[in-house]
């Protein structure tokens, strides 16, 4: 196992508020704002966003993680941020990825929904080795689907 190696992975409530533009524009800031920072920090991971919350993986080295967490948790648009999963892994999951993306529209997501609300996000009903499967499970069909079309 690289012992450099971590995983981070956390859901937060969403706040921002405003109409569907508005969400649009703010998501794109933020998807913006990580594909610029993470590779300078060698962050990997994907984000999930459902209206009412966000779930996110990050890979990287302790501090990096640690560092992107802080500026997570300290943005308004975030709030009752929880820790599903902070531990050491042999490997990147999302290592083509500065930041993967699965909004509202995707299957993801959805089922990202359907998982907060059963849970009433009460996070001792969520699991982070839920919420990573699923988003590896949509970031692999996504990119089989892209290599079909090409």
């Amino acid at each position: 196992m690289n012992a450099s190696l971590f995983r981070l992975i956390y859901i937060s409530r969403n706040e921002i508020s405003g109409d569907e533009a508005t969400l649009n524009r703010e998501i794109d800031q933020i998807l913006a704002s990580s594909r610029v920072k993470n590779p300078i920090e060698n962050i990997t991971g994907a984000l999930m966003f459902n209206a009412g919350c966000f779930a996110q993986v990050l890979e990287g080295s302790h501090n990096e993680i640690q560092n992107t967490f802080e500026r997570i948790q300290c943005d308004p648009r975030h709030s009752h941020v929880v820790v599903l999963a902070f531990e050491p892994t042999s490997e990147r999951s999302f290592s083509n990825w500065s930041m993967a993306y699965f909004g509202t529209n995707s299957n993801a997501a959805a089922k990202f929904g359907d998982i907060a609300n059963k849970a009433g996000f009460d996070p001792s009903l969520l699991e982070g080795d839920r919420i990573f499967d699923l988003l590896k499970e949509h970031l692999i069909e996504a990119e089989s689907a892209s290599h079909r079309k090409q």
